[in-house]
């Protein structure tokens, strides 16, 4: 759903990337007003600058942020309320419970800069020295396991997930991976100035991270260059992420025999045995062409190079949690990326740790604090409202025929709703929390999480499981679990409102519900069945009809100019376009068939001169508000499969008679699309 905080997790390779600012009173004013509309311009020239214009006028990016949208203004107050839970946490003392003893030394350790200060690279020097003393490449994978273990994922991905075509089972996976820039593009563009400086800026911080641990300065500017060397012939390797979405292009099941032969030189014996896996017969390899020219790379590059690039992985990773040099220098580098201006307070920092390590204990309180059993009751009713209009799009589809139908509908009511938080809380009590540990506790919360997800292997699917903390502001569908998310994060103004009209509500919450629901049928979505398991149950000839329709969308989409000179990548985008679209009509059928049952008239009533209607499309647009640094939004083009927030408002409305109708448009005007584009 959202375009941000988790992708910048992984293209940052950071422990600690938090999207958070204080609000402050030179913002416009939060959540749903009409004071954000610029009545100035025409809705039917630019919605999204009639909507929030006004807003973009009085927003300022704060300075540690590289974008200020409504998803940030929401975490922002999050952040507040995780604050004070922390901090209470902390001050407990002896009389407090386990849950509130790890949540509370974790952050207490990560908020004392100058015992990490006093540390410096002391902390993590047990773990370089694990890998400078490999004396071969038999050795190496031994070394590689344990920081997969700790931390980073250099050289390659080894997960779990559920088997493509068994939902029910986890199966063990072993992936592309060890890039320390955003995607393999800034690795082999040289076209593309901005991608060449980046990968100065790779070896500036590298050379910075090296000197820092006491390496000369020749002989860190040459590791440096070992790094970019070995992590550009990995992107070479690596699939282009367009072609990833498609989960038939990452489906190559086949025997642990088989795939440890596939490349000898990984070793992958020994690796399994290292970390030790549980028994397990058959894997996926998600991209066999990478793990074959890898092995390559293994074999050509010199076993001091490949340690050096093993460490460096390392180092990157717990950079933010070093002393004051190590931190700055990944800000430096992070600031290349997004164009942030100023590194986060340390609390934010700390806030955003915890909940990566301690995501479901924290998020108990947080629970506790934010959101009851009648906020939980009152999102339910709407995802069935939502559900039940998606069902009525399903049956009135002129394309489709009724076989597709009957199967599409199994489909919908297989769908989980997973709302605000799991039914059972995760159990943290064999992590250990030392107080004053930062470092230790960082590497051990990493251990266990992977650990945890290593033990999944061979065993039945967790279906009560989450895939996102309570406290996130985000949601999101999972294909293989047939499931969608709404963390508690996320059901608060100005997505969710309990005080504000049903429009408003139908056209924010509703729409990123009706959003994660499409995603189940969209162009990946669609080829997994109720259960979750990648099976084509399309008839042949609605499968051209659908791909017709969506190959509109990816060519409409593909027209947009994203920023500067970059046009937006359609295909790359086409499953979050086909949401958006879908998403916004199911939620305005839901609307409109809540007001249809309304015997009172009320329903229908204009408020503050609007139409429900039209209210239902300023509630779309507001959540979409948005000011965003150049720089993040050159390297968003290139990784996020989410339009930019001005295309995902006018790209939507310009696909919809019924917006054109809710405010007059004609003909020929800008938001009114000669050949509309639609799926669901």
């Amino acid at each position: 759903m959202r375009n941000t905080g988790i992708l910048l997790a992984a293209v940052l390779a950071s422990s600690s990337l938090l999207l958070g600012q204080s609000s402050t009173s030179s913002q416009p004013p939060s959540g749903f007003s009409i004071e954000n509309i610029d009545k100035s311009v025409d809705p039917c020239t630019d919605f999204y600058q009639y909507a929030c214009g006004n807003w973009m006028k009085n927003a300022q990016i704060p300075g540690d942020q590289p974008e200020w949208a409504s998803f940030i203004e929401v975490e922002e107050r999050n952040n507040l309320v995780l604050k004070a839970i922390l901090e209470k946490a902390q001050a407990g003392g002896s009389s407090r419970s386990t849950l509130d003893q790890k949540i509370g030394d974790y952050y207490g350790a990560c908020i004392d800069e100058k015992a990490a200060d006093g540390k410096g690279l002391d902390a993590l020097k047990p773990e370089l020295n694990r890998i400078a003393a490999v004396k071969d490449k038999n050795g190496l994978i031994d070394a590689i396991a344990r920081v997969h273990l700790i931390g980073p994922n250099p050289l390659f991905n080894f997960y779990s997930s559920p088997d493509l075509h068994d939902a029910n089972m986890v199966i063990a996976n072993i992936d592309q991976g060890g890039l320390s820039l955003p995607d393999r593009k800034y690795y082999i563009n040289d076209s593309d100035p901005k991608m060449v400086e980046m990968r100065k800026h790779l070896t500036e911080y590298a050379t910075t991270l090296f000197s820092l641990s006491g390496q000369s300065a020749q002989r860190a500017a040459d590791s440096a260059q070992a790094v970019l060397r070995i992590e550009t012939v990995l992107a070479k390797a690596s699939m282009d992420r367009t072609l990833r979405r498609d989960p038939k292009n990452r489906d190559h099941k086949m025997t642990r025999d088989a795939a440890v032969a596939l490349a000898p030189n990984f070793y992958l014996t020994r690796y399994f045995a290292e970390i030790n896996t549980p028994t397990f017969s058959e894997m996926n390899v998600s991209n066999p062409d990478f793990f074959k020219q890898v092995n390559g790379v293994i074999e050509s590059e010199p076993v001091d190079a490949l340690k050096t690039y093993v460490q460096w992985h390392l180092m990157n990773a717990a950079a933010p949690w070093l002393s004051t040099p190590f931190v700055e220098a990944n800000f430096k580098f992070k600031q290349a990326l997004t164009g942030q201006a100023e590194i986060q307070a340390r609390w934010k920092r700390c806030v955003e740790a915890t909940d990566g390590a301690l995501g479901e204990a924290l998020g108990q309180r947080f629970v506790e604090e934010t959101f009851g059993p009648d906020g939980k009751q009152r999102m339910l009713k709407m995802v069935d409202a939502l559900e039940k209009s998606l069902d009525q799009d399903i049956r009135g589809l002129p394309w489709m025929t009724e076989d597709t139908k009957k199967q599409a509908k199994v489909k919908l009511e297989a769908i989980r709703n997973k709302i605000g938080y799991p039914d059972v809380w995760r159990d943290y009590s064999k992590l250990e929390v030392v107080p004053g540990d930062l470092m230790g506790n960082f590497l051990r919360a990493n251990e266990f999480e992977s650990r945890r997800q290593i033990a999944k292997i061979s065993k039945p699917v967790d279906r009560l499981e989450w895939g996102m903390t309570p406290p996130t502001v985000n949601a999101y569908y999972s294909p293989p679990r047939n499931e969608v998310v709404f963390p508690a994060g996320i059901l608060q103004p100005q997505f969710f409102d309990k005080k504000i009209d049903d429009d408003v509500n139908f056209g924010s919450i509703g729409a990123v519900i009706g959003h994660e629901l499409t995603h189940g049928f969209d162009d990946q979505g669609r080829k997994f069945d109720p259960q979750g398991n990648l099976r084509d149950w399309w008839t042949e000839q609605d499968g051209k009809e659908f791909e017709k329709r969506a190959s509109c969308v990816a060519d409409e989409y593909s027209n947009f100019v994203a920023i500067d000179d970059l046009k937006l990548n359609g295909k790359l985008t086409l499953g979050e376009n086909t949401a958006d679209n879908g998403g916004a009509r199911i939620a305005l059928m839901a609307l409109m068939n809540m007001i249809a049952q309304d015997k009172t008239g009320k329903a229908a009533e204009k408020i503050d001169g609007y139409t429900p209607e039209q209210r239902f499309y300023l509630g779309f647009a507001r959540v979409w508000c948005e000011k965003r640094r150049p720089e993040f939004s050159r390297m968003l083009v290139n990784v996020d499969p989410h339009s930019p927030v001005r295309i995902r408002t006018n790209g939507v409305v310009e696909n919809m008679p019924e917006f054109q109708k809710a405010w007059g448009c004609k003909a020929g005007q800008p938001m009114v699309k000669e050949s509309q584009c639609r799926v669901w």
